[in-house]
């Protein structure tokens, strides 16, 4: 491969990849309305100087991004529980039964304190060290709708910031590291 097209430089808290996975899998991006509740609190966040968001894709069942803010932990946590309480009263107000059942089904049995879980715990962070790893990470993030066979091109996801390495302005704002 040749050179790379992303380059490691940061000002504060250090970029990771992470992802987050609904609960057994279940395809609830699918839906625009709830894929437009987790984009949209990723904008808010970046928007409030809370989270700078590098590269992201959405996926029917997990997001995968390079993200970074000197308080990582507390900045994902908050928006797995902002996003999850949104799509929970989303799905409670359109009566969708099916997807309530499905998160009540595959609710972590140590969560009494809740009817439903929508996340599933943790977001496997991975220190981003070096442009390799940088380069590997976003190829990776770009390129998992074109390995799934949704698309022929990584800019032609939407829901990606492939369009934003291309030139083109998407969904999310997107910080680079360069």
């Amino acid at each position: 491969m040749g050179k790379s097209r992303y380059k490691v430089v940061t000002d504060g808290g250090e970029p990771y990849f992470l992802t987050c996975t609904v609960v057994n899998w279940l395809p609830l991006f699918g839906n625009p309305a709830i894929a437009e509740i987790v984009l949209g609190s990723l904008r808010f966040l970046h928007e409030h100087g809370r989270l700078r968001i590098h590269g992201y894709v959405l996926m029917e069942n997990h997001l995968h991004m390079v993200a970074s803010s000197k308080n990582l932990d507390k900045e994902i946590g908050d928006f797995k529980s902002f996003t999850a309480r949104s799509c929970i009263d989303w799905f409670e107000q359109h009566d969708k039964v099916w997807a309530l059942k499905q998160l009540a089904f595959h609710k972590a049995p140590h969560k009494s304190e809740q009817q439903y879980q929508v996340w599933q715990e943790g977001s496997h962070p991975q220190l981003i060290y070096s442009e390799a790893v940088l380069n590997n990470k976003l190829e990776y993030i770009h390129h998992n709708p074109v390995k799934r066979g949704y698309v022929d091109e990584a800019m032609h996801w939407r829901y990606s910031s492939a369009r934003d390495y291309a030139g083109q302005e998407g969904l999310v704002p997107i910080t680079r590291l360069a």
